[in-house]
């Protein structure tokens, strides 16, 4: 894959994810939810934005400049905060409907995961452009992983058990 083939794709992915995000907004009942899924829906259209820039760069001139890409990840401590705040004002028919959005964007993410480390991997001096891409997408994995986790109870946060059951 040329590198210009390779942000096109980039964009490709970039877009579905946003599409997943931004349509289940209206799905969800639960405020923390809708912003959940708004913020992360808000974040991919700017990887849209700035990939699409970055395309035309490379059309113009052959080279893409180096520019920080922003994300608006929080730490893990915020994000464990907001996990918390869904289950006090949840019906179970809300439960159900974000934990269906939630698992689509799981996957939605851990494909786009998979194809930035494609790409970082296998584009020999052009993968390190993606580098910052694969970053933040494995963040979002790791938030709504991370809800997943906390809406279905099953005791780990982040890959790492909360509780053991020891004998």
């Amino acid at each position: 894959m040329t590198f210009e083939e390779a942000i096109k794709t980039a964009i490709e992915y970039e877009i579905k994810v946003r599409d997943t995000y931004l349509n289940s907004v209206g799905k969800i009942k639960d405020e923390t939810g809708k912003r959940v899924f708004k913020v992360l829906g808000d974040e991919e259209q700017g990887h849209v934005d700035f990939l699409e820039c970055k395309l035309a760069e490379w059309k113009k001139t052959g080279t893409v400049s180096s520019s920080d890409l922003k994300t608006v990840v929080p730490s893990f401590e915020k994000i464990e905060e907001g996990v918390k705040q869904l289950d006090s004002h949840m019906t179970e028919n809300q439960f159900e409907t974000e934990l269906e959005m939630l698992k689509k964007a799981l996957v939605m993410e851990q494909e786009t995961s998979d194809f930035y480390r494609k790409m970082v991997d296998e584009l020999e001096s052009n993968g390190e452009f993606f580098k910052p891409f694969l970053e933040i997408e494995d963040g979002h994995t790791a938030i709504v992983q991370a809800e997943i986790n906390y809406l279905t109870r099953t005791g780990s946060f982040f890959n790492f058990e909360e509780f053991g059951q020891e004998y």
